[in-house]
């Protein structure tokens, strides 16, 4: 039972930072905007330039394309895409993780649907009468094995990376050797106790019984590492520099690509003069940033 409160309370905790920080993000003043172009939200400059290099660019009426600002910004979430372009042996290993955990997530939620459909009846196996049990058995050992294989080769790859390379030793904190760590523990854990059975019956069985609050399911040792280990991840990864997930979004739409003009009487005028009436509450080092009742030099 307890193990099934550890996983209840984690993702439920997962879930609930996350979407404080996705309103504190939207909660933000204004930002530098860096109005980099190409826009992708914009149509007709694909290729460069802006809206606001045509004639009286103010008098007409301003096209916006928020489909194909969110297909540039699946291409970054989904294949890190700036990577690839910029750094692209450091992308294989990077991508590697993280194509891991999207599997990993996948595999999840089907072992939760493969349980449920189990509960109620429906067998899910390689030998199963029905389409829906054939579908799930097999999306679920493709998604399994793929995932803890990607994020625990991705997770130690990137730690020797970080270990050996001179330039990225230099920037590395402790933090990003935990981070990956911790990663790289649950993946192993996962892998030392599903990998006995890869048709990931057990793993469904477990999982029914984490999900029924099952009190006479007696876990091993190493189950209870891997679930403790899982949960603690899904609790500090919102709140750690891993959160970028997140930010994302943010960081796209308001501060790259945000090129809206600031007329008056708009929105935009609005942020700014919210923005410039913004006070400072913690000192800085830089000398033009001083909170209200910072000593004087």
């Amino acid at each position: 039972m307890i193990l099934s409160i550890i996983a209840y309370l984690s993702i439920l905790l997962f879930v609930g930072i996350s979407a404080y920080k996705a309103c504190q993000f939207a909660k933000m003043p204004l930002h530098g905007r860096m109005e980099l172009y190409p826009v992708p939200k914009e149509n007709g400059f694909e290729h460069g330039g802006s809206f606001y290099e045509e004639i009286s660019w103010w008098s007409k009426p301003h096209e916006v394309s928020h489909v194909r600002e969110i297909k540039e910004m699946l291409k970054e979430i989904l294949f890190i895409k700036k990577l690839f372009d910029n750094q692209r042996p450091f992308w294989w290993i990077s991508y590697a993780l993280h194509l891991g955990i999207y599997f990993i997530m996948a595999w999840t939620m089907l072992l939760v649907v493969g349980a449920i459909s189990e509960l109620n009846g429906i067998v899910v196996a390689a030998n199963s009468p029905g389409i829906w049990g054939l579908l799930v058995f097999y999306l679920s050992v493709i998604t399994g094995i793929a995932g803890l294989l990607l994020a625990a080769l991705g997770s130690g790859l990137l730690v020797l990376r970080r270990m050996f390379d001179n330039t990225l030793r230099k920037y590395t904190t402790p933090q990003e050797y935990f981070n990956l760590l911790l990663i790289f523990a649950a993946a192993i854990t996962g892998i030392l106790y599903w990998g006995g059975d890869l048709s990931f019956h057990n793993a469904r069985e477990v999982t029914a019984n984490l999900i029924t609050f099952n009190q006479s399911f007696a876990p091993s040792g190493l189950l209870i590492l891997h679930v403790v280990l899982v949960g603690i991840m899904l609790i500090y990864i919102p709140i750690s520099k891993m959160s970028h997930y997140v930010g994302k979004y943010f960081t796209f739409h308001t501060v790259l690509w945000d090129n809206s003009p600031n007329i008056k009487g708009s929105s935009v005028e609005q942020k700014v003069k919210k923005a410039l009436s913004y006070r400072p509450t913690h000192s800085w080092s830089a000398p033009h940033i001083k909170a209200p009742n910072a000593p004087k030099e």
